[in-house]
């Protein structure tokens, strides 16, 4: 983790495109916030999206925006999109190995172009952004296998950060742990603090967090 971490503070500097890689629950939207904050577009947005969490069509009204009556329930005014909300600053696309064909090649052209044009309109509206993807995909299975765009795969991978799961660095779990009980944590007697190295944490620090919370919660 402190190669990570030294890793992330040289990208920081810089304005390329970004993917960080990882399993679930290792804290990859915490590098990418932590790379935003490091750098020069600091004072601008951070606009983060989980794109596994909504539908397709939902999905590109939330990143490119609409104009007013571009579809069935549509606002009126229409809605800016989340390019162009982080103008100047930095948008974070999480779990970018779930988007759909249709949107990986939108999405392509925005890389590209730097340019986005809303769901409904024929306009094209430029946009400043640094863009941070995440993944616990195996992308280069997945443009194998023809699921994703290997051109979009390369647009993406331009500085990669990878990120090890909890079982291989044991040495952190007790810090980590420490740091999420605070005071609590010299309670726990050593036989568990053994068990708790020994497991394999499949959930990662997201799991390990939900531990220290269940202990400080039914340990009061």
């Amino acid at each position: 983790m402190k190669h990570v971490i030294k890793t992330a503070k040289q990208i920081a500097l810089t304005d390329h495109t970004v993917l960080i890689r990882g399993e679930s629950g290792t804290g990859k939207e915490l590098i990418a916030q932590s790379l935003h904050n490091a750098s020069y577009r600091n004072k601008f947005p951070f606009v983060a999206i989980n794109c596994a969490a909504l539908p397709d069509n939902l999905l590109e009204s939330e990143l490119f925006g609409y104009e007013g009556g571009a579809f069935t329930g549509a606002q009126a005014k229409g809605k800016i999109g989340l390019f162009e909300q982080a103008n100047h600053g930095t948008i974070f696309l999480d779990e970018i190995g779930d988007i759909s064909p249709k949107l990986q090649s939108r999405l392509l052209r925005t890389i590209q172009e730097r340019q986005v044009m809303r769901v409904g309109s024929d306009r094209l509206i430029d946009v400043d952004i640094r863009l941070i993807t995440a993944t616990n995909r195996d992308l280069e299975a997945a443009v194998r296998e023809g699921s994703f765009r290997s051109d979009l795969f390369y647009r993406l991978n331009v500085l990669p950060i990878i990120i090890p799961p909890l079982r291989k660095r044991k040495e952190d779990i007790l810090p980590l742990l420490q740091h999420f009980l605070g005071t609590t944590f010299k309670n726990i007697p050593p036989a568990q603090l053994r068990q708790l190295t020994d497991y394999n944490w499949p959930g990662n620090i997201r799991e390990l967090e939900n531990i220290a919370t269940y202990y400080q919660t039914l340990s009061a």
